[in-house]
């Protein structure tokens, strides 16, 4: 596997690749993103990640200066899932000077988890779009727990009219149905065993709303009551349109559940396709 972090290395490496898909991530890599390496194989002949922890997508509160950098298990991953190039730029590769052109995405950046991370799909649409102007691919992987930022990303590539195609991979979860997250290493021992509740009540409002049930604000409210009954701390249980993650507006259509909690100090999201 080739590393490169020099824009230049990356773009001479690939100039006579063919049929490039590219899986970007922050690193302390796990089986979901490995998942989507596996996946990528199948869509194109090169496989190229990357590793870049984005400042631009952290709050002032959040945590970037202790977000988990395991660089070295990382390449080992990458390595054993065949990818073919890692593009691993510092912030003065990327940002060599302040970013002051952004992405605007649209209204849907200031709802769900946009309304509790000012700024943050800025800053996602941001570094993605500079990523896939340096690396240049056919195809673009995605992991689906991580929604409205597929649906953000999904959306810029159409109305920008980039030639990406651009697919989301299926979360993937440990046995007791917790979504794999690098977050996920910040939970105590207790708060692991607690953890599971979050994706175990999505499924009973998946199950309800399969049933028949259009209550979808008192499962919303029974969820978030639940959940702050066992300790945890919710920002949002929603059921959306999976179009455009707007509340249902009536008639068979396709949904999806959101939730964010924060559990402890560890903030989790989930969802699950209706």
């Amino acid at each position: 596997m080739q590393i490169h972090s020099s824009i230049l290395d990356l773009r001479a490496a690939l100039k006579t690749r063919s049929r490039i898909v590219f899986v970007p991530t922050m690193g302390n890599l796990h089986d979901g993103h490995i998942s989507l390496m596996t996946q990528a194989r199948a869509h194109g002949d090169t496989v190229v990640a990357s590793i870049f922890v984005n400042r631009l997508q952290f709050g002032p509160n959040e945590d970037f200066d202790k977000y988990p950098r395991t660089f070295q298990a990382d390449c080992d991953k990458l390595a054993a899932a065949g990818v073919d190039v890692l593009f691993a730029p510092t912030e003065a590769d990327l940002y060599p000077e302040p970013q002051e052109y952004t992405v605007e995405p649209p209204d849907i950046q200031n709802i769900l988890d946009g309304e509790f991370r000012p700024g943050h799909f800025r800053g996602v649409a941001t570094v993605v779009l500079k990523l896939f102007n340096i690396v240049q691919p056919q195809v673009a992987l995605f992991g689906k727990k991580d929604y409205q930022q597929l649906m953000v990303i999904r959306n810029m590539a159409r109305q920008l009219a980039l030639p990406i195609q651009i697919i989301g991979g299926e979360t993937v979860r440990a046995d007791d149905g917790l979504a794999l997250s690098s977050r996920n290493g910040y939970l105590s021992a207790t708060e692991r065993t607690e953890a599971p509740r979050l994706h175990r009540l999505l499924v009973q409002i998946r199950d309800s709303l399969r049933a028949g049930n259009t209550a979808y604000a008192e499962l919303e409210r029974a969820a978030t009551a639940e959940l702050g009954q066992a300790g945890w701390k919710t920002d949002y249980v929603a059921v959306r349109q999976q179009s455009d993650l707007k509340p249902p507006s009536g008639g068979k259509q396709a949904l999806v559940v959101l939730a964010a909690s924060r559990l402890g100090n560890t903030r989790l999201i989930d969802n699950i396709e209706v």
